[in-house]
């Protein structure tokens, strides 16, 4: 099982985690927004590591993650057949520098590009650690 860190107030954020919900029906990703500090804090997650991008981990492992289009990247590689598009489009010259470039204009741009959420959303399939789940 994967932790998705998100954006809980971004409008693309909220969107793909969603379409990766019903992609994935809680089957091998749970999801946090970037907004519980105190359950990102079990990882020795910041808000300020949040600043460079979505972050994918293994929470019994914290210290596997990835982060930004890298997690992304990951992302799809888990999700049927995902893996052979990554593989494709790492193959083409070019692709992962141009890739991480749009991720990193996105991230910085999400706000003004695609809006931001009056609520904070939560996922249905959330981290549950200790007898918590992830709750603002």
């Amino acid at each position: 099982m994967y932790a998705v860190i998100y954006d809980g107030n971004c409008n693309l954020c909220v969107t793909l985690v969603r379409l990766l919900e019903q992609l994935d029906q809680g089957q091998q990703f749970r999801y946090v927004p970037m907004q519980d500090e105190e359950m990102l804090s079990q990882w020795h997650i910041t808000a300020e590591d949040c600043e460079a991008g979505m972050i994918l981990l293994n929470p019994q492992q914290p210290e596997t993650r990835w982060q930004g289009s890298d997690a992304a990247e990951e992302i799809g590689r888990l999700l049927p057949l995902g893996n052979l598009f990554v593989q494709a489009y790492r193959s083409l010259p070019g692709a992962k520098n141009a890739g991480d470039g749009f991720y990193r204009f996105i991230r910085d741009h999400r706000y003004a590009l695609f809006g931001g959420r009056d609520d904070l959303y939560e996922s249905a399939y959330q981290v549950c650690e200790s007898d918590r789940c992830s709750q603002i």
